[in-house]
């Protein structure tokens, strides 16, 4: 799949839940970076994080048939980090991105921002993902404990 599919899948899933400083890094030219891309966004309230993250979940399992393959924060909801292998996603509660400044930290990286309401689908994905199926993945988040 395209790296510009799976980002648009990513931003347009954060757009329709109202997420802010919806912005792409692209990590490639970057020989120590963790993944190719970074997604990053932030909300103002705890409700609003979860609903990006739950709704990043679904699109990229219906429109990509790609599942989290690591997350952390759903115990939270201050900063869910969604891995997907080659791209990343932060969704930050508004105050913890400022404070972690995380761009910064990749200012080297070429940068997109992304401002506009996504678009409507011109045709729709077999697959269809189940909300509770939503609620399934993060209850399993929450039981699991770090392996010593």
């Amino acid at each position: 799949m395209r790296n510009t599919t799976v980002l648009k899948v990513i931003t347009d899933a954060m757009l329709e839940k109202k997420a802010k400083n919806v912005v792409s890094l692209d990590l490639r030219p970057i020989e120590t970076a963790i993944s190719d891309w970074f997604v990053v966004c932030n909300a103002d309230s705890t409700t609003a994080v979860a609903a990006i993250a739950d709704n990043v979940i679904v699109k990229m399992q219906e429109k990509c048939g790609l599942k989290v393959l690591r997350m952390q924060g759903l115990e939270n909801d201050f900063w869910i980090i969604l891995d997907y292998g080659d791209f990343v996603v932060h969704i930050f509660l508004s105050e913890y991105r400022e404070f972690y400044r995380l761009e910064d930290l990749w200012a080297d990286a070429p940068r997109k921002e992304y401002v506009d309401e996504p678009k409507a689908p011109a045709k729709t994905s077999s697959v269809r993902v189940k909300p509770k199926a939503v609620t399934k993945v993060r209850a399993a988040a929450r039981k699991k404990t770090p392996q010593e």
